[in-house]
């Protein structure tokens, strides 16, 4: 649940980008007191890892940065399987993700907080679950945010669970 926060301005950016943080802090906790081995493992019916949805978050945040921004994605990896996008590859670790996810935050509230307008725009790429050209707006893409982090949350919670019986709520 996003806290509200002196520190966090009461306006409609300011409480976005707190519920961003907020499912943000949900899959970070996720993977606390975990080893890598156990960040990596996949207990549950599906393919899915703690540190896999970690590189998957902080990804996809930085893919829609950049889309935002309408500049290329330094990350994008020509030919990534499905797998690479959801598990970790040699050189790769929590802390760094992690430290890696952080910056990304960093320049979103920094990319949001300079935006004329929340209401301001940019193209989606050509894909075939987006409309044919397509524009959404700098809200939509916090929304999104939201969306795709509180589902992921959800996942981590269960496969926490079904790791160490630590569940997020108590």
């Amino acid at each position: 649940m996003a806290q509200a926060s002196t520190e966090v301005p009461g306006d409609e950016r300011g409480t976005l980008l707190a519920f961003v943080e907020a499912q943000r802090t949900a899959i970070r906790e996720s993977l606390l007191g975990l080893t890598e081995e156990q960040a990596a493992s996949s207990p549950s019916a599906s393919e899915l890892s703690l540190s896999g949805l970690l590189k998957h978050v902080a990804e996809c945040e930085l893919s829609w940065l950049r889309m935002a921004q309408q500049q290329p994605n330094e990350r994008v990896r020509d030919e990534k399987s499905w797998g690479e996008m959801f598990r970790l590859v040699e050189g790769e670790s929590i802390p760094g993700l992690l430290a890696f996810w952080d910056g990304v935050a960093e320049q979103t509230a920094a990319f949001i907080a300079e935006v004329p307008s929340l209401d301001d725009s940019f193209p989606l790429p050509p894909a075939p679950w987006f409309p044919q050209d397509a524009k959404v707006s700098m809200r939509w893409m916090l929304l999104h945010l939201v969306e795709e982090f509180a589902r992921h949350a959800g996942h981590a919670d269960i496969i926490r669970e079904t790791v160490d019986g630590t569940r997020a709520m108590g």
